[in-house]
């Protein structure tokens, strides 16, 4: 996808920056005053905007926006932050950028699916939905600082990176917060424009709630009219939104790829899936007939705007999305963020262990049970009630330690990251720096409960993923409705308790779609494991991957040690290679800034010499 914009102050300087930007078919939309204001390049049936007397709105992305009930709504606007009030109850994932008297508001989602960045461009304040855009435009250089914290494992970088970007001097506004402007481009403070819910919600209330979000949702997805596809795994998730997006869809194309594991059994329910979706066109990829993954990766370049650990199944979702689109396909729906929305996570033991102990204990005996953890280290675990602060300086004392217990390891904020095995003394110097510098300020977290600050982290782990991907991958976009905003504010206003039932796998899930997906594929208890696939993937390509080691960027930047990275691939530890995605991604995006094939961007990217 090359879709960009760029939105300029109200200023005369300003005018200077968008002459810079002209190009056949770049858009320009101005301010009240007829400066320029928002100029880019996007899809028209993207947008929806209104304008009425001096307030200008635009909506850009998949929404149920109407470009006549925005112009009523913003009539009495006299406040940048009152144009939000325009976009109450709408649905979808979207951007709101607005002009009210030449003072400007702009936001992207709270899932980070799509977000806004900020830099200086001879001395006018810019800010854009891409940070590479930016970049280009600045000629910022790469972060390495930031390229370290995105090689920790599990990830922290959506969190502990929120106002960062992976370039020098391109800044990002936090996901919750939106970026206001005076009319001569100085910036006003933040404004939080989006807050978690009080989980506080009956399982069948919020099942009614989310069932709602979702429909809508996939809406704005098929709205469109024509042919959709999704993915149809066999997971809940995924067949959730199929059935859905078969109700709304002018024609549905389902894609299920079947994994190598003996132990996975999602090929036997996604037939059952598909029988009971006769209308549907459906694609059924064996192992041989969709690439490996981490085929091709030694040879990819893919200039973007971030990192993406995804670079491991490239060539199977450039396979997929050719497929659908041979079929007609102009978006294709995903279920990820599924697993984060309606599974909560143990760290909601912790939060009950402060009110009601003993149901907490006997909650935790069951799941130490399962997970085959000790009784002692649960315990300290969850007696060890820190605060955010608190978390991330004890996370920068340990990154080189031996991961924690699986269970015991999910009980804090959010799993606590190591540095990987070949992490340079210097990398784990720029990771404890960067976890040291977000504590430094006694940052809130992203929710008072534990559990659903480590599923907003995740969720927007995931969101900042599907955007780089939709920015590379070639053929229609892939839509995520389980991390739309208004499916994460329904799934997590459930109580947790309500939403974990022993022997029943998301009931919040079930309980949300019953009657329009038929029961017996609502009563699936498990996830379907995909290890094989990942380590003959790993053995397959295994010299492309050990070709990235050779000259490696990673290494001239100082970050990783590639002799003791050679060693680990060659063992197939599983421990070791966890953080490999990471190091792979930030490998091949080095490597893509070194001279890579054309830039969605205004400008080609930075050529670096080495």
């Amino acid at each position: 996808m090359d879709d960009w914009w760029v939105m300029l102050p109200d200023s005369p300087a300003a005018a200077a920056v968008a002459e810079r930007l002209r190009r056949d078919g770049v858009r320009r939309v101005p301010h009240a005053s007829g400066r320029p204001w928002l100029v880019g390049r996007w899809d028209a049936r993207q947008e929806v905007s209104a304008r009425a007397g001096e307030a200008r709105i635009v909506v850009l992305g998949r929404s149920t926006a109407q470009a006549g009930t925005l112009r009523r709504r913003i009539e009495r606007v006299r406040l940048p932050a009152e144009a939000e009030h325009a976009v109450t109850n709408l649905a979808g994932s979207f951007h709101v950028l607005a002009s009210v008297g030449g003072r400007v508001w702009a936001r992207g989602t709270a899932s980070a699916v799509r977000r806004v960045f900020t830099t200086h461009i001879d001395g006018v304040p810019v800010a854009a939905g891409r940070a590479d855009v930016l970049a280009a435009l600045s000629d910022a250089d790469p972060d390495p600082g930031a390229l370290a914290v995105r090689l920790l494992h599990p990830p922290v970088a959506s969190t502990v990176l929120a106002d960062r970007t992976f370039w020098r001097n391109v800044r990002a506004v936090p996901p919750q917060e939106a970026l206001v402007w005076e009319r001569d481009g100085r910036r006003g403070p933040g404004v939080r424009w989006w807050r978690p819910p009080e989980p506080h919600l009956s399982l069948t209330e919020a099942a009614a709630e989310v069932r709602t979000a979702l429909t809508d949702a996939v809406r704005t997805c098929t709205a469109g009219g024509g042919t959709v596809s999704a993915d149809l795994s066999g997971g809940l998730d995924s067949t959730s939104l199929c059935f859905l997006a078969a109700r709304e869809a002018d024609r549905l194309v389902t894609v299920h790829w079947e994994g190598r594991d003996p132990d996975n059994d999602d090929a036997a329910w996604a037939a059952r899936a598909r029988e009971a979706l006769p209308s549907a066109t459906h694609l059924v990829l064996t192992g041989e007939e969709s690439p490996d993954w981490f085929a091709g990766v030694g040879g990819l370049r893919l200039p973007s705007e971030e990192p993406c650990a995804w670079v491991r199944d490239f060539a199977k979702q450039t396979d997929l999305l050719r497929r659908v689109g041979e079929h007609g396909s102009r978006l294709h729906l995903s279920g990820g963020g599924g697993d984060e929305m309606f599974t909560p996570f143990p760290c909601h033991l912790q939060d009950l262990a402060a009110t009601r102990p003993w149901r907490a204990w006997r909650l935790l005996n069951r799941e130490r049970h399962q997970w085959r953890a000790g009784r002692l280290s649960v315990a300290r675990g969850v007696l060890r009630r820190t605060t955010y602060r608190r978390w991330l300086l004890d996370a920068a004392g340990h990154l080189t330690l031996a991961p924690p217990p699986g269970f015991t390891g999910m009980l804090g904020w959010q799993p606590e990251p190591r540095a990987p095995g070949w992490a340079t003394p210097e990398a784990v110097v720029m990771m404890t720096d960067a976890l040291r510098t977000a504590a430094a300020d006694s940052p809130e977290p992203l929710a008072p409960q534990r559990y659903v600050h480590c599923a907003l982290q995740q969720v927007r782990e995931g969101g900042n993923t599907i955007r780089v991907l939709n920015q590379t991958l070639t053929g229609p976009d892939m839509a995520l409705p389980c991390t739309d905003d208004a499916v994460v504010t329904a799934a997590l206003s459930v109580r947790p308790l309500e939403a974990v039932r022993p022997g029943t796998y998301k009931p919040l899930l079930g309980a949300a779609l019953s009657g329009i997906v038929p029961a017996h594929l609502l009563a699936r208890s498990n996830k379907g494991p995909y290890d094989a696939d990942f380590y003959h993937g790993l053995r397959r390509h295994r010299g492309e991957l050990l070709a990235l080691t050779e000259d490696s960027l990673l290494a001239d930047a100082g970050l990783i040690d590639t002799e003791r990275l050679r060693r680990a691939l060659h063992h197939h530890a599983a421990a070791e290679l966890d953080p490999l995605l990471h190091t792979l991604g930030c490998e091949v995006w080095l490597r893509s800034l070194d001279g890579g094939g054309p830039a969605p961007v205004p400008y080609p990217p930075v050529t670096r010499t080495r």
